[in-house]
């Protein structure tokens, strides 16, 4: 089953008509894109982009086998006419089943927003998933591997709106209908995200790619799945997007567990206020352990470690069984404990717990043992990092570009964290630094 790509963009297009925003004013070449529409085998055609016919003649297709046209949503961009030839565009009931006469066998799927997604099936069973602009399968996530469209096991391909809607492509996961070796394509691309590299960048994190328009992908066919990285450690200065940077890596999977190093701090409103726009952000479909123990976060799943045992902590054993921070419904309904994917904010934080129960801004006790017992406790952390089994994602500041702090322990704190952050990074396959909002890759 081939589909031809004849637009990749939102329904306004790429760049959107009048808009003078940096990502339309770069949106040239390969990343201008029209108005998402599919040409499935030549004959079915999915949504309409501006000039059709001379979408498909670009890309060496023609329209005149084209027997159906369906519809996805309510289209609020340009005007589009049906070219001559063409039958009526229509739409498919959710739930329903249209065979057509040339073998595709298209099922109806019900989506959260206004629209209809479509379940495409080729006569030699490969599958297709295609999901309208800013939707994502409607119910939840069974877990149970029956897919959006009401099949079992997972879609050949999928083609979603990644960028608006990373959550959909975490459900598809969780359910099922999306393995490490479904072809991901990212369409109904908008100006949110600059084009180019870092529209590639994002897309690889989230395990998907973008192609151009006017591109034929052949279902079923192999194509090289981004390498996703198991270990990942963000550094940033404050406010500088390191935690977006983060949460963003790991928004397109099911059933992350938020390891939340800071704790609360009774009186200090700000400090309150910070925690609450961190919570706002999440999806909510994510879990949350508050604590400064990671090794044993890090070691389960750990061959020779049983879920419940000394490799996995009490807080996340909570949540996997349903408790304040998840339903027992949740795409974590059912998945072992120790494999769900960590998001650890921030390891400053978790210094600086450490430091106060090694006594380290006292400097007698420093001198006296704290250094060593500190040394033990980052030395057990990198260990438990070196072995884990479990993708991480970490966060941490970098305070070793400003000012020399004024005082011994703000010196001591500052090299302590740099050697953390070193030792932690050499650890892992990935390492970014956020400046003003963009990443950099440093290794990886």
């Amino acid at each position: 089953m081939d589909v031809t790509l004849l637009g990749t963009g939102a329904p306004q297009g790429l760049p959107r008509p009048g808009c003078p925003c940096a990502a339309c004013a770069t949106a040239v070449g390969d990343e201008a894109r029209a108005a998402t529409a599919l040409l499935v085998d030549g004959a079915l055609m999915i949504d309409l982009t501006p000039g059709p016919a001379f979408a498909a003649a670009r890309a060496g297709q023609s329209l005149t086998g084209v027997r159906q046209v369906l519809l996805s949503h309510p289209h609020d961009g340009p005007v589009m006419e049906v070219p001559a030839g063409l039958p009526q565009p229509g739409r498919v009931a959710d739930g329903r089943e249209l065979a057509l006469l040339d073998g595709h066998r298209v099922r109806a799927v019900a989506v959260d927003i206004p629209g209809t997604g479509y379940e495409i099936s080729g006569a030699a069973g490969e599958r297709l998933l295609y999901l309208p602009p800013g939707a994502a399968p409607a119910g939840p996530a069974n877990g149970n591997g029956r897919t959006a469209g009401g099949g079992t096991g997972p879609y050949d391909l999928v083609l979603l709106d990644v960028q608006a809607r990373p959550d959909a492509l975490a459900k598809l996961r969780a359910s099922g209908a999306v393995d490490a070796a479904t072809d991901v394509v990212a369409v109904h691309l908008d100006h949110d995200v600059p084009p180019g590299p870092e529209l590639h960048r994002r897309l690889a994190a989230a395990g998907a790619r973008a192609v151009p328009d006017g591109s034929t992908l052949v279902v079923g066919e192999f194509h090289a799945v981004p390498d996703l990285p198991r270990r990942t450690l963000v550094l940033g200065g404050a406010r500088s997007g390191k935690s977006v940077e983060a949460e963003r890596r790991l928004a397109a999977f099911p059933d992350v567990v938020y390891v939340a190093t800071g704790g609360t701090r009774d009186g200090d409103q700000d400090w309150a206020q910070r925690v609450s726009l961190h919570r706002e952000r999440r999806p909510g479909s994510w879990r949350t352990v508050e604590t400064c123990d990671l090794v044993p976060l890090l070691e389960a799943g750990k061959p020779g470690t049983e879920a419940g045992g000394p490799g996995t902590d009490a807080g996340e054993r909570g949540a996997d069984a349903g408790g304040p921070d998840t339903g027992a419904e949740g795409p974590g309904a059912g998945r072992p404990d120790g494999t769900s994917p960590l998001l650890i904010d921030c390891l400053a934080l978790w210094l600086t717990h450490v430091m106060d129960e090694v006594g380290a801004w006292d400097d007698a006790t420093w001198e006296a043992g704290g250094r060593r017992a500190l040394r033990e406790r980052t030395d057990a952390l990198v260990a438990a990092v070196r072995q884990t089994r479990r993708t991480v994602v970490a966060v941490s500041n970098e305070v070793g570009s400003g000012v020399v702090p004024a005082t011994a322990a703000g010196r001591r704190f500052r090299d302590e964290l740099g050697r953390l952050n070193a030792a932690f990074g050499a650890e892992c396959e990935q390492l970014l630094l956020v400046v003003a909002g963009q990443a950099l890759a440093l290794r990886g």
